[in-house]
This record gives structure tokens, C-alpha cells and sequence, in this order.
């Protein structure tokens, strides 16, 4: 395959699609914990805030600068936040990272829909960028913990 066609492979519709509808992007007014974090290697970056309740995730924002690929992964993660375990989360992020990295399972619902991104396994410059919707929600969430815990 020719570069433009594994290019045309990678941003697929479903990718594209899933970038152009990124959800909870209206920042919360008094969010407990917040987190922006940025992949040295390409420059996306993504901001972070939530509400955390009963150690469940109950409100979510995030403001998402990234390629489509990193777009597409926070749309996925958006999509499915509210009501997650810090735990959860912390699967769902290891499970797309083996997924990426060591030929490892799409992941659990509810975060299998990140299977579009499975295309992206062989441009591991891409990787950080689809990783950074997991990682800057868990520094948010660990961030309200303490922040609940310090009131």
C-alpha cells in the first residue's frame, strides 16, 4: 500500500465522524478537578474537568486540541465518562494502549467503540494523541480526590 492510501485507511469516515462531535466540550463552572496535559511529540493537547460523587464521575468537560485521531479517542471516552469508577477508567485506558501496542483486545464496553482506532496501531507517533483523553482524565479525577479530600 501506498502512504495516501494507509492515510486514507487511518482517517476513516467513522474517525472523522467521531472527531466532529467531541461531547461535553461547554466547560463545568466549578469543576473539583481539572487536568491539561499535552503530547510533547505532535502538540495535541487536552483540558480536562470534572465532578467526581461516591467515587463516580458526574459531570465531565474537556476542551480537545488534537489530530482527528486524538479527537476521535476523546469523543469515545467523552461519550462514555459519566458514571465511570476511576478504575473504569484506568481499564479502559490500559486496555487501548495494549490494543495499540501489544496486539491486546479492543476494549470493554463501554469504551469498545474505540475499535476505529485500531487502524493506528503502526504509527506509533499517533499513539500519545489517542491516549491523552484516558490520561488527562485520570490526572482530573485523582485531582478532585484530593481536592474533596483537602475540604
Amino acid at each position: 500500500m501506498s502512504d495516501t492510501t494507509d492515510l486514507i485507511k487511518l482517517y476513516s469516515k467513522r474517525i472523522l465522524a467521531l472527531a466532529a462531535s467531541i461531547p461535553h466540550t461547554t466547560p463545568l463552572e466549578t469543576p473539583m478537578g481539572s487536568a491539561k496535559k499535552r503530547s510533547p511529540l505532535c502538540g495535541s493537547n487536552i483540558q480536562v474537568a470534572l465532578n467526581v460523587k461516591d467515587g463516580v464521575v458526574t459531570e465531565f468537560s474537556q476542551d480537545v486540541k488534537a489530530c482527528a485521531l486524538g479527537q476521535a479517542s476523546a469523543s469515545v471516552v467523552g461519550s462514555n465518562i459519566i458514571g465511570r469508577t476511576r478504575g473504569e477508567i484506568e481499564t479502559g485506558r490500559d486496555q487501548l494502549f495494549a490494543m495499540l501496542t501489544k496486539d491486546g483486545p479492543v476494549p470493554d464496553a463501554p469504551f469498545d467503540e474505540l475499535i476505529v482506532l485500531e487502524s493506528a496501531k503502526d504509527y506509533r507517533n499517533r499513539h500519545a494523541s489517542i491516549m491523552l483523553a484516558f490520561d488527562t482524565t485520570l490526572v482530573a479525577f485523582d485531582d478532585a480526590t484530593t481536592q474533596s479530600q483537602n475540604a
